[in-house]
């Protein structure tokens, strides 16, 4: 990831803006909460975070990347936006959250969200699982992410997809399944809604309560694809 993000982390922003869709949208939902605390998870340059303290005040805010690179740059956005005192960052993957190690707090959250992050983590499902297990009994999960393109002009999918398997990106079918199945299991509820017609989408999950047993997920659904 470091490799990854040692020089694009310096015009991410500047180029994401125009074809990660949907990420205004999500964050325009958290800021409407009232006040707790709330994790993102492949934080990046801390875009999110920063506007989100700009907009939503009452909230204590996190950001967990893997790229040391990146977290640099999140250190430098957040000092201009100030807000560094404003907001936690650590280092570690998304499947390992561990926030005593990583963040240096002991707690879950009333907010975690992943915005264009599990598209590029192979193993998906184990961080979606992280997640929901760091989650307080009526949180809720939040996702944005590139979905399928069914419904834009034929071709647009695959060209999308070609390109961002370029920047290590893949846009997960089975991942929306997975949420889906999600509704099944005592506790949990969960939506999905296109952004830009399939383009990608939200996911919410809620975690009503905690579940008697480990978060369950099928084997066809744990792969990397």
């Amino acid at each position: 990831m470091d490799r990854m993000y040692r020089w694009t982390r310096h015009v991410y922003d500047l180029t994401r803006r125009h074809y990660l869709l949907g990420r205004n949208r999500l964050l325009r939902q958290i800021a409407r909460r009232s006040g707790g605390h709330v994790l993102e998870i492949g934080c990046g340059t801390a875009r999110n975070l920063c506007l989100l303290h700009e907009t939503a005040p009452q909230h204590t805010l996190y950001g967990l990347d893997a790229s040391r690179a990146m977290l640099s740059t999140a250190r430098k956005s957040t000092g201009q936006a100030g807000c560094a005192t404003a907001v936690t960052l650590g280092q570690g993957l998304a499947e390992s959250l561990d926030p005593p190690s990583q963040l240096g707090v002991d707690r879950t959250f009333d907010v975690i969200f992943f915005s264009y992050v599990l598209s590029m983590i192979p193993s998906w499902a184990e961080a979606l699982e992280a997640a929901l297990t760091h989650l307080r009994p009526g949180g809720q999960l939040y996702i944005v992410d590139f979905w399928d393109q069914a419904e834009l002009p034929l071709g647009t999918g695959t060209l999308l997809q070609g390109w961002l398997s370029l920047f290590g990106a893949k846009p997960r079918p089975k991942l929306i399944s997975t949420i889906r199945r999600l509704d099944t299991q005592r506790g949990l509820s969960s939506a999905v809604v296109p952004v830009a017609r399939r383009y990608g989408y939200i996911a919410t999950v809620t975690l009503q309560k905690r579940p008697d047993r480990p978060f369950f997920f099928p084997a066809c659904c744990t792969s990397a694809s």
